[in-house]
C-alpha cells in the first residue's frame, strides 16, 4: 500500500521551461467576424516578449534571424494573459502555519494519544501553503528541530528513570525506538513539502529523517547512561544464556534491538563490540577454569571448544546479522584456545591419531587455523609421526610385522593430510566469452588443497623415524616385497596389486640404506626365479623397471637374470634333442633341468663344499657337463645344489604321494631306501652336508608340519645325538606335498652373510670414494673430506661418521693419504 509520503511528495525541481528552446508563438488579433456569437471565456495565453519574437520583430529577415539566435541564448520572459490571480489572505497563511505547528507538536509528544488536529491531506496542503505561499519554511524547520529536541529529551529522561534493569530494560528501550521511528516516518510524510521545497534547495540542511535520527542518536542512544544500560542488558543476557545453557525468555527483544541500532548506525560500536568483548571475557575465564581444574583431558577440551563454538554460532544467527556470526564464533574459539595450543597439539593429536578418526582431526585443524596455531599443530604432527615410525622400526620383537604396520600408518597419515589438513582455494574459472542470452557461469566451488607444510613434515618425519635403526628397515622392506611377489594377486585386480607394491616402494624412499634393500631384494628375486615361486614375471619386470628408473639405477643388472634363464631353457632343449639323436634317451635325464647362470649376474657366492649326490645323479650331471664343454669351450661349470629341487615318488601306508622337496631334502630321503633307521652322524657322513644345512634339512623333514621322518627323541630342535626313521604312517589330503618352503625363506645364517657382504662392500665403496675425492682435490680438511665422501656415496647409503674416520685412518696406514705436519686435521693425497 502506498504511504502518505509517496502520495503527497512532489518533484523537487522542474526543467520544463529551461529545457524548451524559445519559439515564436503567433497570437491572432481579435477578429471582426462572428461578433454576434457569444465571447469565449477568457484564457491565459503565454506569449513571448516582442523583442524575442522572431515573427513580430521589426527587423529585416537576416537581422531577425540573428536576433532570434541571440534570444535563444538569453533568458525567456513569460507573460500571463488573462484575469489576475487573487492573492491569498495573510490570515489563511497564518492558520496553515499554526495547523502545521500543532501537528508537529502532537506527533512528537509521547503523552499525546489523541487524533491529529486535521486530516493527513489537510495537514499536507497546509504545509505546502506555509512553505511555498507564505515563505515560512525556515520557521517550520526550526519548529521541527525544537520539538525534536524536546521529544528526545523526554525519551532520554524516561529511559534513564526506568525502574527495570538488565535484560528487562531493553524492552522499554526498543519500544521507545519503535515509537520514535514510527512518528518520524509519519512526520516525514506529512511535511514532505518542507523537505522538497525548502530543505532540498539548501544543501547544508539535513532532511527531516536525517535530522530526527541524528538527534535521537546523539541525545538518547549515545547518552552515557543509556549506552551503559544497553551494555549491561546485553551482558546480562549473554551470561544468563551461557551459564544456564538455555534461551532467555526475552531473547526476542535482541533482534529488535539490533534492527534499531543498525537503523541509527550504532550497531557495530554499541552492540557488536559489546557482544565480542563479553564473549572473549567469558570464554577466557572458562578456559582458565577448565585448565586449572584438570578435569578435562586434551581431547575432551577440544570437544568442549567445538560444542561451545556451535552454541555461539546458533545464538549469533538468532539475534545478529549474518556477517557478525563468524566474528563471534572466532572470538569464542580464540578465547578458549589461547594459551592451550601446545598442550592440545601434543596430547589431543596423539589421542585422535590413535583413534584413527578423521572428523575430530578435521575440526582440530579448523580450530588451530582460525587462531593462527597451524605451526604448533604441524610441529606436533611431525613429532608424533616420527615417534610412531621410530617405535615401529625399533620394535625388534615384531620385525616381521614392521612393514605391515608402517604401510597401515602411512596410509592413514596420507589420508589425514589429504582430508583433514586441507585449505579451500577457489578453483580458477576459464575466461570465455559468454553470449548475452546465455546464463552467467556459476562460481567454481572451493577445491580442498592439502597443506604443503604438513605434507613436507610427514615426509621428514618418516625419514627421521627410519634413521632410528640402520639396515633392518630396508631389509624388512625387501622381504615384504618378496612375500608379496610370491603370493601374487590372490583374486585382486592388477591395479590393486600394483598399488600395494607402489606403497611398499614409497616407504623405500625413506631409508638411507639403499644398498641393503638392493642386496636382499636381488637375493629374494634370484630365489623366486630359480625355484619358480614368482607369481608373475610381468610384475617382476615392472617392479624392476620402476626400481631402476625411479630409485636406483643399479637394479638394471637384475635384468640379466631373466636373460640367463631364457638361455638356460634353450640350452636344455638342445641337450635333450642331442640325447635323442644319439639314442641315449634315459628316463632320468629326460626329467633333468639345468640352469646355467653367470655368477656375476646372481647374488650368490661360490660354495667351497656341497652335498654328495647319489651316483646316478652325478652321472646325469656329468653327461650335461660334457655336452656343455663341447659346445662352449674354455668355460667352467661349478655346480650349486643349494637351490636345486626334486620330486620324489613315495609310498606310504595310506598310499603313494609325490613329495616336492629341495635337493638337499631329496638326498637325505633317498638314504632311507636302504636303511630304515639312520643317526644324525650317519646322515652327515653320507651326505657331507655342513651342520647348519643338515640341521635345517632334518628339521624341515622331522619337526615341521609335514613330518615324513620321525625323530627320537621327539622335539623341535635337531641334535647330533638324534636318530631318524622313515614315517610310513604320514598322511596328507593332497597327492602332491610341498616340503621345500625352507629354500624360499631367508635363514638367519644367510641374513648374516648378506649383512657381512654389505659391510664389506661399504668399506670398499668408502675407500674408493675417499681416494677419488682426494685425487681430484689433492688436499682437504677433515670436515671437507667427510662432507665430500658422504655426498659421493649417498645414492647407495649414508655412512656413519665413525666409519668414515676408520676408512680415512686405514688409507693413511696404507699410504694413500698423509696428514699435514702443521695441521693434523688436513689430509694430503699421496700419488
Amino acid at each position: 500500500m502506498t504511504d502518505v509520503f509517496t502520495l503527497l511528495t512532489l518533484p523537487r525541481t522542474s526543467e520544463a521551461f529551461s529545457a524548451l528552446p524559445a519559439q515564436a508563438v503567433a497570437v491572432a488579433p481579435p477578429s471582426s467576424k462572428d461578433t454576434t456569437r457569444s465571447a469565449s471565456p477568457p484564457r491565459k495565453i503565454a506569449r513571448l516578449d516582442a523583442a524575442s519574437d522572431a515573427a513580430s520583430a521589426p527587423s529585416s529577415r537576416l537581422g531577425g534571424a540573428a536576433d532570434a539566435a541571440a534570444d535563444r541564448r538569453g533568458p525567456i520572459v513569460l507573460k500571463v494573459v488573462g484575469h489576475p490571480i487573487a492573492p491569498v489572505a495573510a490570515s489563511a497563511n497564518e492558520a496553515d502555519y499554526a495547523l502545521v505547528r500543532r501537528t508537529i507538536r502532537a506527533l512528537l509528544d509521547p503523552k499525546e494519544q489523541g487524533a491529529l488536529p486535521a486530516t493527513y491531506d489537510r495537514v499536507s496542503r497546509a504545509c505546502r501553503a506555509a512553505v511555498s505561499e507564505a515563505g515560512r519554511g525556515e520557521g517550520l524547520y526550526d519548529a521541527v528541530k525544537m520539538d525534536l529536541e524536546r521529544c528526545v529529551g523526554n525519551i532520554e529522561r524516561a529511559l534513564v528513570n526506568e525502574e527495570r534493569r538488565g535484560v528487562e530494560w531493553l524492552v522499554p528501550f526498543t519500544e521507545a525506538c519503535a515509537w520514535f521511528e514510527r512518528q518520524v516516518g509519519l512526520l516525514e510524510s506529512l511535511l514532505a513539502y518542507l523537505d522538497t521545497l525548502y530543505v532540498a534547495e539548501r544543501p547544508l540542511l539535513l532532511s527531516l529523517r536525517q535530522l530526527a535520527y541524528s538527534m535521537f542518536r546523539n541525545s538518547v542512544i549515545m547518552s552515557a547512561q543509556v549506552t551503559q544500560a544497553i551494555i549491561v542488558g546485553i551482558t546480562h543476557w549473554l551470561e544468563w544464556e551461557r551459564t544456564n545453557g538455555a534461551q532467555h525468555p526475552l531473547r526476542g527483544s535482541l533482534p529488535v534491538l539490533v534492527r534499531h541500532l543498525r537503523a541509527h548506525g550504532l550497531y557495530t560500536d554499541t552492540l557488536e563490540s559489546t557482544y565480542l568483548t563479553c564473549t572473549h571475557t567469558f570464554y577466557t575465564n572458562e578456559s582458565n577454569t577448565l585448565a586449572a581444574s584438570g578435569k578435562l583431558s586434551a581431547r575432551d577440551f577440544l570437544r568442549r571448544v567445538h560444542e561451545r563454538s556451535v552454541e555461539e554460532a546458533e545464538r549469533a544467527r538468532a539475534v545478529m546479522p549474518a556477517g557478525s556470526v563468524a566474528g563471534v564464533q572466532d572470538t569464542a574459539e580464540s578465547a578458549l584456545l589461547t594459551g592451550r595450543l601446545q598442550w592440545l597439539a601434543t596430547d589431543a593429536l596423539e589421542v585422535l591419531m590413535g583413534e584413527r578418526k578423521v572428523e575430530p582431526l578435521q575440526r582440530m585443524y579448523g580450530l588451530f587455523k582460525k587462531v593462527g596455531g597451524l605451526k604448533v599443530l604441524s610441529a606436533a604432527f611431525k613429532l608424533y609421526v616420527q615417534k610412531t615410525v621410530k617405535g615401529i622400526v625399533t620394535d625388534k620383537e615384531h620385525d616381521d610385522e614392521m612393514v605391515t604396520k608402517l604401510l597401515e600408518f602411512k596410509a592413514f597419515a596420507d589420508k589425514v593430510v589429504a582430508q583433514c589438513f586441507v585449505d579451500e582455494t577457489p578453483s580458477p574459472v576459464p575466461s570465455q566469452p559468454v553470449a548475452s542470452s546465455s546464463k552467467a557461469p556459476a562460481t567454481a566451488a572451493p577445491a580442498p588443497t592439502p597443506n604443503r607444510d604438513f605434507q613436507y613434515d610427514l615426509q621428514d618425519a618418516f625419514r627421521a623415524g627410519f634413521k632410528a635403526r640402520r639396515n633392518t628397515p630396508a631389509e624388512m622392506l625387501a622381504k615384504h616385497m618378496d612375500r608379496a611377489l610370491r603370493r601374487g594377486q590372490k583374486g585382486r585386480g592388477d591395479a590393486a596389486f600394483a598399488a600395494e607394491l607402489d606403497a611398499v616402494l614409497a616407504l623405500y624412499r625413506f631409508t638411507d640404506d639403499m644398498d641393503v634393500f638392493r642386496a636382499f631384494y636381488q637375493r629374494a628375486l634370484a630365489k623366486r626365479l630359480l625355484l619358480g615361486r614368482s607369481a608373475s614375471d610381468d610384475f617382476e619386470r615392472a617392479v624392476l623397471k620402476k626400481l631402476k628408473e625411479q630409485y636406483d639405477p643399479e637394479f638394471g643388472t637384475s635384468d640379466n637374470m631373466f636373460t640367463d634363464l631364457a638361455l638356460s631353457r634353450d640350452l636344455m632343449q638342445e641337450f635333450l634333442e642331442h640325447r635323442r639323436r644319439r639314442g641315449t634317451d634315459d628316463s632320468t635325464v629326460q626329467k633333468l633341468t639345468v640352469m646355467v647362470l653367470q655368477r656375476s649376474n646372481w647374488p650368490f657366492s661360490a660354495r667351497k663344499t656341497d652335498v654328495d649326490l647319489p651316483r646316478w645323479m652325478q652321472d646325469d650331471l656329468g653327461s650335461y657337463t660334457e655336452y656343455y664343454k663341447k659346445k662352449h669351450q674354455g668355460r667352467k661349470l661349478d655346480w650349486d645344489h643349494a637351490l636345486g629341487t626334486a620330486t620324489l615318488k613315495t609310498r606310504f601306508k595310506g598310499g603313494e604321494k609325490e613329495l616336492s622337496v629341495s635337493l638337499y631334502q631329496a638326498v637325505v630321503l633317498l638314504l632311507f631306501n636302504t636303511d630304515e633307521t639312520l643317526s644324525y652322524a650317519d646322515i652327515k657322513a653320507q651326505t657331507r652336508l655342513e651342520d647348519g644345512e643338515l640341521g635345517r634339512t632334518l628339521q624341515s623333514l622331522a619337526c615341521g608340519k609335514k613330518r615324513v621322518l620321525k625323530k627320537e627323541p621327539a622335539g623341535k630342535e635337531v641334535n647330533a645325538t638324534d636318530v631318524f626313521r622313515f614315517n610310513a604312517d604320514f598322511t596328507d589330503a593332497r597327492f602332491q606335498v610341498h616340503i621345500n618352503s625352507i629354500q624360499a625363506k631367508e635363514t638367519a645364517e644367510e641374513t648374516r652373510r648378506t649383512q657381512s657382504s654389505i659391510e664389506a662392500d661399504r668399506k670398499h665403496a668408502l675407500d674408493a670414494a675417499i681416494v677419488r675425492v682426494m685425487k681430484g682435490k689433492k688436499e682437504l680438511h677433515y670436515e671437507q673430506l667427510k662432507t665430500a665422501t658422504i655426498e659421493a656415496v649417498r645414492k647407495h647409503f649414508v655412512p656413519e661418521v665413525g666409519m668414515i674416520k676408520q676408512r680415512i685412518q686405514g688409507l693413511v696406514e696404507q699410504e694413500y693419504l698423509r696428514r699435514d705436519e702443521e695441521d693434523m686435521n688436513r689430509y694430503i693425497y699421496v700419488a
